[in-house]
């Protein structure tokens, strides 16, 4: 037997986007056929989830995701390639978007679940629960036209997890409601994945998918972009957001000072595995002017692996100067001891003028380090900790 819960096999889907559609007859009749284009929302994404396994699907507003997730649910068909799911799923989209506004919440509730494959006798058994959920018990008797959006989205929630799935499609469900609804769909989710259901989250919580997921895909107008770890997902989603930003359009720079060698090294010996935390690095920056530039900055910023800016600094700070540089010059920051305890960094670095208007180069995050974890330590920061003991 298989251990593929949801297989993504070459899926593209494309919709029909119409310009100047006719609104009457006489309309149609004046302008002739109605010109329409092709617009391609997946073009060939292919991915697996295994069973048991939760993967989040990221991107930016338009890339896909939320296609992606209704082609998986089975509300749209793709136009190319197939989509094979093992095991019943409850979709958690557009949480209430099913219920019918002139019944009740009980009614809503059975008519649901009945969609969903759940026998009268079944949802009578899970009925309580439901309700307990959503936390409606004083008005599953009121027809729903006359909830809040949050009323319908506890009781839509609470439908779709009470009834018994193998595979759970969850589309920024976690984002709505107030903290006290928030906390018990993270609960619902956690036990889920330690009964071994097969999880699909779209979010734009970056953090959240470090935090659940086993691995995750990115996609970028339609595309996968990424695919792997959540932390080497998220980071290439983060790098991706900032690209776009316009502060990113002179990311090269001017070259007027190049930046041509850089070595990360501990004891004067260049860095090729983990270091410990405690450690003490040097950045070595070369740097090269073929015209003569007066008194340029060289500055780094470190990065976690999810792109989180953690500790940035410059030579301007510590009042060192590199005076005219016409030619060769070197740079040596001795960064340490280093307080984090595990995981890979980043290093941007940087050359600009000292009124900042302008940027000479810039690599970004182009070098990286790691720090061992120590056995036994779950923790981010090593703190410098002394302890003292009174005798009584």
């Amino acid at each position: 037997m298989s251990d593929i819960a949801i297989e993504v096999a070459d899926v593209s889907k494309r919709f029909r986007v119409y310009r100047e559609k006719p609104t009457s007859l006489k309309q149609r009749i004046l302008s002739g056929r109605t010109r329409a284009e092709d617009f391609w929302a997946l073009r060939d994404v292919s991915f697996e989830i295994a069973q048991g396994a939760t993967m989040g699907l990221i991107g930016n507003n338009g890339s896909g995701k939320s296609t992606m997730l209704k082609v998986i649910a089975g509300i749209l068909r793709p136009t190319r390639g197939l989509v094979r799911e093992r095991g019943r799923i409850a979709g958690l989209i557009e949480l209430g978007a099913g219920f019918h506004p002139e019944l009740t919440g009980r009614e809503n509730v059975y008519l649901n679940a009945s969609f969903l494959g759940l026998s009268r006798a079944e949802t009578d058994r899970v009925y309580d629960d439901i309700v307990a959920f959503a936390e409606l018990q004083d008005f599953m008797d009121t027809a729903v036209k006359f909830y809040s959006s949050g009323m319908l989205v506890r009781l839509g929630f609470a439908c779709a997890v009470h009834v018994d799935p193998e595979i759970i499609l969850i589309d920024e469900v976690l984002a709505v409601g107030d903290e006290g609804f928030q906390a018990r769909c993270l609960d619902k989710v956690r036990s889920f994945q330690q009964e071994g259901r097969s999880i699909v989250i779209v979010t734009h919580a970056l953090d959240q998918i470090r935090q659940l997921c086993d691995h995750a895909v990115m996609l970028d107008h339609g595309r996968v972009r990424a695919i792997g770890s959540p932390d080497d997902v998220v980071r290439e989603m983060r790098l991706t957001i900032l690209h776009h930003d316009l502060e990113f359009a002179r990311e090269e720079g001017s070259k007027e000072v190049e930046i041509v060698g850089v070595e990360l090294l501990r004891d004067g010996q260049v860095v090729t595995r983990a270091v410990p935390s405690g450690a003490t690095l040097t950045i070595q920056v070369d740097l090269r002017a073929i015209d003569p530039v007066e008194d340029p900055i060289v500055s780094f910023a470190l990065h976690d692996a999810t792109n989180a800016f953690v500790f940035g600094d410059d030579t301007a700070a510590h009042g060192a100067s590199l005076g005219t540089i016409h030619g060769s010059a070197r740079v040596r920051f001795a960064v340490g001891p280093i307080p984090v305890t595990g995981g890979t960094y980043w290093i941007t670095l940087g050359v600009h003028s000292r009124d900042n208007e302008r940027v000479y180069h810039v690599q970004d995050q182009r070098y990286s380090f790691q720090v061992q974890q120590p056995e036994g330590r779950r923790d981010q920061f090593n703190f410098p900790v002394t302890v003292e003991v009174e005798p009584s």
